[in-house]
């Protein structure tokens, strides 16, 4: 035990070489398991005690420190019978001293409520000042009771009052449970301790260097810009977003990144690339390289012009075969998409649909669809309701409703052969159903009237 506590004394002092800038605080809350498996013996002592021992020599180093302040939440500590979780020491200047005395004192006796006891902690840090929030949980393994601990980590990651929640399962006894909780560093043998404190602080108050290097298909660097999140790969939360650009020198810029954190990155091409649990080290450059071959694909209308305006229309580019959406152009508009297959829905009257479209790498591909032609519609007196279909090989083809409100319509429909069926509101029987075939050329104005 006297080798542990001069461990944790040569090594915890090297914290201030590390410590946040004073215009920035940080402050950690200890949650401190005290069930009473917390009782058991661990080497040399009681897992209790050594942790006592450790955690005092510990504070005698953050106490010469200016910008840490250090909280403490307990749980399994309360009276026998009784499993609840109480702030016992919190946030304020000058608190080693009362820090140290509640820890001398802890005698374990309840059952597991780590999950209790990480939901208080967000309401145990202050409101004001800005710091630096993290959550170090110690114990020696959580039980089944605190399943629901999955879902309260996922709510305090979201709430973005804490920075990083860390875990250190004391004779290295992991559960699901833990993982879930925060990243989680075992400390198997009893002189790890110490040690393993150290480097969880000395991590948590450095960035990872990460450069991610897009490339095209032919290996050349991707100079296009696109957006990327990178989400927390245990929780699914998102922990930050950029544009990935390269300078003037084609050098692709370096991002900071939190080396305790499992990351998964998505990039938003279209259809989005993704990378999963990506892991960076504070020793070196992380080059993080990924191919995009992308090709481009526009949709304009061919044929004569019309003396009318055209409206915009849209474009619907889903995955081939699934129909599964990927992105939304406008005709005319040139949009950029992974090399692939992929179906063209042309929003026309009635709706184009181009299936297995291929887009190939570095290249353009671009589609063509006729230039609709404009139906003038007169319709009879008084409401009536309607639609038209389109006749195609024996086929008939939805393509729009009429509006029964108006007199007169100006739709603009597809070159082909369709059908008008009207139907007036206060008719009850079939015969009184008018049907007319027409034909719409491109560029060209149909007029019906009734």
């Amino acid at each position: 035990m006297r080798r542990v506590v001069t461990l944790a004394m040569l090594l915890l002092v090297g914290i201030g070489v590390q410590s946040q800038p004073a215009a920035e605080k940080t402050r950690l809350l200890l949650i401190m398991d005290c069930s009473n498996s917390m009782w058991e013996q661990w080497q040399s002592s009681s897992k209790i005690k050594v942790t006592q021992q450790v955690l005092l020599s510990f504070l005698d180093s953050v106490g010469k420190q200016h910008d840490v302040d250090v909280a403490l939440r307990v749980f399994g500590h309360l009276n026998k019978g009784q499993i609840g979780t109480r702030l016992e020491v919190p946030f304020g200047a000058d608190n080693i001293y009362q820090l140290q005395s509640k820890i001398k004192t802890l005698v374990p006796q309840g059952g597991c409520t780590a999950a209790a006891a990480l939901t208080d902690a967000l309401s145990d840090f202050p409101a004001t000042g800005s710091s630096r929030n993290l959550i170090l949980i110690i114990t020696d393994g959580m039980d089944d009771c605190d399943a629901e601990i999955c879902d309260v980590a996922r709510q305090v990651q979201l709430s973005g009052v804490v920075v990083q929640t860390f875990v250190l399962c004391i004779g290295g006894q992991m559960s699901a449970h833990a993982s879930c909780a925060g990243s989680v560093f075992p400390v198997v043998h009893e002189e790890e301790y110490s040690k393993t404190l150290y480097d969880i602080f000395r991590l948590s108050g450095r960035k990872a260097k990460v450069v991610l290097n897009m490339v095209d298909a032919h290996g050349s660097l991707y100079e296009t810009e696109h957006p990327v999140t990178f989400y927390d790969h245990r929780t699914g939360v998102s922990r930050q977003s950029t544009i990935y650009s390269v300078d003037s020198r084609l050098r692709p810029d370096t991002l900071l990144m939190d080396p305790l954190v499992s990351y998964d990155m998505t990039v938003f091409t279209h259809p989005p690339l993704r990378r999963e649990a990506m892991r960076f080290s504070i020793d070196r450059v992380n080059n993080v390289d990924i191919t995009v071959s992308e090709g481009t694909l526009k949709v304009q209308y061919i044929g004569q012009r019309p003396q009318w305006q055209q409206p915009n229309v849209d474009v619907i580019v889903r995955r081939a075969g699934s129909g599964d959406r990927v992105a939304a152009q406008e005709v005319g508009e040139t949009g950029q998409y992974l090399a692939g297959r992929y179906d063209v829905e042309v929003q026309t009257l009635p709706v184009t649909i181009l299936r297995g479209v291929e887009v190939r790498p570095s290249a353009a591909t671009e589609l063509a669809v006729p230039m609709p032609g404009m139906l003038v519609l007169s319709k009879p007196k008084g409401i009536t309701t309607g639609a038209i279909f389109r006749l195609r090989d024996g086929q008939v083809d939805f393509a729009t409703d009429l509006n029964p409100s108006t007199a007169g319509e100006r739709l603009l429909l597809q070159p082909g052969e369709y059908e008008l069926v009207l139907h007036p509101q206060n008719a009850t029987a079939y015969n009184k159903v008018q049907t007319r075939r027409f034909v719409i050329e491109s560029s060209q104005t149909t007029k019906i009237q009734f």
